[in-house]
């Protein structure tokens, strides 16, 4: 089994790595994207232009960006944003972004973040503690003044639907990079994003051949999947509050579980993020379902007494009863910073979990059974 992923895996290396562009149309080469949907990238001559869908309004554009080479002049451009590539200072206001340049091995050009206690990175702390990245406040509300003497070729940030706009920072000169990728319908669009970043951070060619990794990894895991003989059902995250929030069917967790080819009570659903539910619609639909995944944040692994005391009806889950219950410390993992660019490695888990009659399959990156 393991010798097939690898020769998948090399195959679609050979043939991917180098870059994916359409045939020349109204003078630009329209560079092809896969599987990303936001997200569009036309070649002229002295630069490069991106759009970004807006996710919300399909119709119409979030925004548009001109790259221009550092050492080039500016040509006449369209309208647009216009950005020096490559990024050589970077603030970066997001955990998944940050983890992303890491990934990029272009992490030395972050110099400055927001929301420093979600970031979970030893590198960006000890960087932070050293002086040589500054710590610019809360996303929602930066220290501009930091902003403005740290003299960034951009910022990056994750838009929100209706969110009024980013205040003072609009107003500092510097280009706004808004990270629309979590916003894609399907894990491996999101996935597609880092391509874009290799072309903002000057590592193209590596973010193609990373993307190429990824997405070879993803389908050749996919397709040993579609072999198995077992098909377990699953029921997904627990209680917050009054509320169970469920993966929606065409969220990217649902997608990833259609392509872990397992029986998912939400599956047919259409909704693209979390639906909201009573604990009785629950039991009633995934009672009975073999396995549970769930996530959590704790300093220690959560136990199945301390799962009871939250909620007593959790007993009355067959996979509680079974003692198969598998959860995720999104507090000691690094489940958020690499599960959007690597949903490869979540799939994984997915498959060992749900599949086992495969054998190897690399060892659980996310879940551990719950003591």
């Amino acid at each position: 089994m393991r010798p097939l992923l690898y020769l998948l895996l090399a195959t679609v290396l050979l043939s991917s790595c180098g870059r994916q562009t359409a045939a020349r149309q109204d003078g630009g080469d329209t560079v092809a994207f896969k599987y990303a949907r936001r997200l569009s990238v036309v070649r002229h001559d002295g630069y490069t232009e991106v759009t970004l869908q807006n996710p919300w309004q399909t119709d119409k554009t979030l925004h548009r960006y001109l790259l221009v080479p550092h050492d080039a002049p500016l040509p006449e451009l369209p309208e647009g944003t216009v950005i020096r590539t490559p990024l050589r200072r970077s603030a970066v206001f997001t955990t998944v972004h940050c983890a992303l340049l890491q990934l990029l091995h272009t992490e030395g050009s972050i110099a400055g973040v927001a929301d420093l206690k979600y970031i979970k990175l030893p590198y960006i702390h000890e960087q932070v503690r050293a002086g040589r990245i500054a710590d610019c406040g809360e996303a929602m509300s930066p220290t501009i003044e930091k902003l403005i003497d740290l003299r960034p070729d951009a910022v990056l940030l994750s838009p929100f639907e209706n969110s009024g706009g980013y205040g003072r920072l609009e107003g500092i000169g510097v280009p706004l990079v808004e990270c629309a990728d979590y916003m894609e319908p399907t894990p491996l669009g999101r996935a597609e994003w880092l391509r874009f970043y290799g072309m903002l951070f000057g590592c193209e060619q590596r973010a193609d051949s990373l993307f190429a990794v990824v997405d070879s990894s993803y389908n050749a895991l996919k397709a040993v999947a579609g072999r198995s003989k077992v098909v377990r059902s699953v029921v997904f995250d627990k209680m917050m509050g009054s509320v169970w929030y469920v993966p929606g069917g065409q969220s990217t967790v649902g997608q990833l579980l259609a392509d872990a080819r397992c029986s998912y009570p939400w599956a047919h659903d259409e909704h693209g993020g979390s639906v909201s539910l009573p604990f009785e619609t629950v039991l009633e639909r995934a009672g009975e379902c073999d396995v549970w995944l769930l996530r959590y944040s704790s300093d220690h692994p959560l136990s199945y007494e301390e799962l009871l005391a939250e909620h007593r009806g959790y007993d009355r889950f067959r996979a509680f009863q079974r003692h198969e219950v598998y959860g995720c410390n999104v507090s000691l993992s690094q489940f958020y910073e690499e599960t959007p660019f690597r949903p490869d490695w979540l799939l994984a888990d997915y498959i060992q979990l749900l599949h086992p009659d495969i054998p190897n399959l690399p060892p659980l990156r996310y879940y551990q059974k719950m003591p």
